[in-house]
């Protein structure tokens, strides 16, 4: 056996064919049960794609390089779970084109942010973090309140997300543009909003009626973090990560 182990080690060509093959096994291993299943993700009652003005929202988040400085994964240890909240799972991320998780916090983690917080809290930090929390050095964001949404693209916007595997339907991004309005405030009729894209929260924002504002997206994508599932429904061990 050392002595055919011997005859490999001292032979380049042989070793590098060796090495390939042994490589390419592993990795067909490994890849190829992947294409026997529809998702690695395991679906979760409650996660939706987001609402037209989730997903705007999501774009300034991301714009404004929110991700950097907050992450949106509470990991599975007992003093993030007591603060944060349930612990993270992939289902809650499915839908996201990149993903938030992250592992950068100079502010705290907004997984579970939604709900927390009042329309006005989030204005009042936005504008002047300073002036509810003392302590913050985020820097300010007034401006999104002078910035009106251009929503001319939304529909299009949609389907591009479904060409990489968001299940909006046809009826999502034909009323693409009568949601955003509703949930925004612009439309009191939320009846058809709350069909396509439940628990989505609706209303004037950012406290302006007379427009649709970045400030307004902004507001509802954070709004709606960590509020789709039901924790309370499940064991931990009925979730996977």
């Amino acid at each position: 056996m050392l002595i055919k182990h011997e005859k490999i080690e001292t032979n380049v060509i042989l070793m590098l064919v060796l090495t390939l093959l042994t490589v390419s096994i592993g990795g067909l291993v490994e890849i190829v049960p992947l294409y026997t299943i529809e998702t690695t993700i395991e679906e979760v009652d409650g996660v939706r794609p987001y609402s037209p003005l989730e997903l705007v929202g999501r774009n300034v988040y991301i714009r404004e390089g929110c991700y950097l400085c907050h992450s949106q994964q509470i990991r599975p240890f007992r003093d993030e779970v007591e603060r944060y909240g349930h612990y993270s799972i992939a289902a809650e991320s499915m839908y996201d084109h990149p993903f938030q998780w992250g592992s950068k916090r100079t502010g705290p983690d907004l997984a579970r942010v939604g709900g927390k917080y009042s329309n006005e809290w989030h204005v009042a930090h936005l504008s002047d973090p300073r002036s509810v929390v003392p302590e913050s050095i985020m820097p300010g964001y007034s401006f999104l309140a002078n910035q009106e949404l251009d929503v001319s693209d939304i529909s299009a916007h949609l389907e591009t997300n479904r060409i990489v595997g968001v299940p909006y339907s046809d009826e999502m991004i034909a009323q693409a543009a009568a949601d955003l309005a509703a949930q925004a405030g612009a439309d009191e009729d939320t009846d058809g909003l709350l069909a396509r894209y439940p628990k989505a929260v609706s209303g004037d924002f950012d406290g302006d009626a007379g427009r649709i504002t970045e400030m307004d997206a902004l507001i509802s994508y954070l709004q709606m973090l960590g509020t789709l599932v039901d924790f309370s429904r499940y064991d931990h061990d009925d979730l996977q990560q």
